[in-house]
């Protein structure tokens, strides 16, 4: 902890430390002020070790931390529901790893119960005492644990890596951190010269061919961003299923990552299919379970079951998982044409205000004539938008799993235990209203706490919640419940 957390905290504040040098450059005294920045930065990495203690007991896990805010973090062995074990470059050349309890709590102010650079060994050896509650591993009278593969990642899916986008957002953060250091060290890109040469080049050439030139290399560098991202997140990926109840993952080239999920607590699967991944054939798996948080992202959370592969790999994933098939590969009940109806209306409506304020906008002589018509495209596309995300929607109740499909830009069909919901949630918007269709939300204690069913017809939404729960309804209806 002496050499990590201080190296951490530095590359945290490395934007004010460069701040700080060139900030009081003017004044020659720069590299004075970034000295004792840093040695501050250093010295609360270092205080860290001094004031961080734990303790493991038969009955819980406990931490005490802080130093001007000392806190004690405390769970019990019985709200343990997920450990999730990482290793990043530095942790694994000491050997060490870190171990991140998760509780069952989603939410994003709850605060996670980590214990730093233990040893890898201890670390293992704490993941399986937390979740199988065998005592320890070396005890000789339970049984040995049994760990089936289920899925492993292949060389030939890196294909899929270009097309998960993950690339903007590495090239965002890359480009936002370049923009900073040249503007602190105010520096003139173009005093180099082979970046002079190309912008020169680029200023003597036509408009559309600029445009072209920006696209493909900004598409050149997303899909290179994309695969690297990929090839180190994914690579060594394992799912496997141990004997004593629990999933495991695996993954990772630098940073290792190995996060175990109680079965008992998991509550259903999703299938996730954004457009681009789609387009070529791809899917991924996420768990629906308690104790993982979400809002940051499902290959961030830990609840990724599958990384972006084969579609059909990922249906016999999920398969596998919830050990039956019809509510993989089952066929949803199709919404009517008052859904339909709903969604061209909803796009066209967007497509024209937008088209409406562009031609108001030239009548005014604000924009040339070429935007409102250029914009007459968006007409066929939110048509195409609203077909795809009508053709999207699905529903049904299949081996006592309730099964929701929906989603154009990213498709999900999410696969929710029956036994997993605990209410139900009915809103109508003023123009469902008027349209007979209402929104039916399943809520539950897992993943983002719900599954939404978009524009089902109301009298079909008491009959689908009834099928799914019987009985729950039943005394807040002013009519019974009619089966067709």
């Amino acid at each position: 902890m002496l050499v990590i957390h201080p190296v951490q905290e530095l590359l945290r504040a490395w934007p004010v430390l460069i701040g700080l040098l060139f900030a009081g450059a003017s004044g020659g005294h720069g590299s004075w002020w970034s000295l004792v920045a840093t040695t501050l930065v250093v010295a609360a990495g270092m205080a860290r070790w001094f004031t961080t203690t734990y303790r493991i007991s038969a009955e819980q896990v406990q931490v005490r931390k802080g130093l001007l805010r000392r806190q004690v973090l405390t769970v019990p062995m019985d709200r343990v529901r997920s450990v999730d074990v990482t290793a990043n470059a530095l942790h694994r050349a000491l050997g060490l790893a870190r171990v991140t309890v998760g509780t069952g709590r989603s939410d994003r102010k709850a605060e996670d119960l980590k214990l730093d650079a233990l040893t890898a060994v201890d670390a293992a050896r704490l993941r399986e005492e937390l979740l199988h509650r065998r005592g320890t591993v070396s005890d000789p009278a339970a049984a040995p644990a049994e760990e089936t593969l289920i899925a492993a990642v292949r060389p030939g899916w890196v294909r899929y890596g270009p097309f998960t986008l993950t690339g903007v957002l590495t090239v965002g953060v890359v480009a936002a951190a370049a923009s900073r250091i040249v503007s602190e060290t105010h520096v003139n890109p173009r005093s180099f010269g082979p970046l002079r040469a190309i912008t020169g080049r680029f200023g003597r050439e036509t408009v559309a061919l600029q445009i072209a030139e920006v696209v493909f290399a900004l598409v050149v560098v997303i899909t290179l961003a994309s695969t690297i991202a990929y090839v180190l997140a994914f690579l060594n990926f394992r799912l496997t299923r141990n004997s004593a109840g629990t999933l495991h993952v695996a993954r990772g080239l630098v940073t290792t990552r190995k996060t175990t999920i109680e079965e008992r607590r998991l509550r259903g699967v999703e299938l996730s299919e954004p457009l681009l991944l789609r387009a070529v054939g791809g899917a991924r798996c996420i768990a629906i379970t308690t104790g993982l948080r979400v809002g940051r992202g499902a290959e961030r959370g830990g609840s990724l079951l599958l990384p972006p592969a084969p579609r059909a790999e990922a249906w016999r994933v999920a398969a596998a998982i919830l050990r039956r098939d019809a509510p993989v590969t089952g066929a949803l009940v199709p919404h009517g044409p008052r859904a339909r109806t709903r969604r061209l209306t909803r796009a066209m409506a967007a497509c024209l205000a937008v088209v409406a304020v562009l031609l108001a906008a030239w009548a005014l002589g604000w924009v040339p004539a070429g935007a409102w018509i250029a914009s007459l495209v968006l007409l066929p596309a939110g048509a195409w938008l609203a077909f795809d995300r009508f053709h999207a929607l699905g529903h049904a109740v299949l081996d006592r799993m309730v099964v929701a499909r929906r989603g154009s830009l990213v498709r999900r069909r999410s696969m929710l235990s029956c036994d997993g919901i605990i209410g139900w949630n009915v809103r109508r918007s003023f123009w469902q209203r008027r349209a007979g269709l209402v929104s039916l939300t399943a809520t539950t204690a897992a993943g983002k706490q719900k599954l939404l069913i978009q524009d089902i017809g109301d009298d079909e939404a008491v009959l689908f919640a009834e099928e799914a729960l019987p009985g729950l309804l039943t005394p807040f209806l002013e009519v019974p419940v009619r089966r067709p």
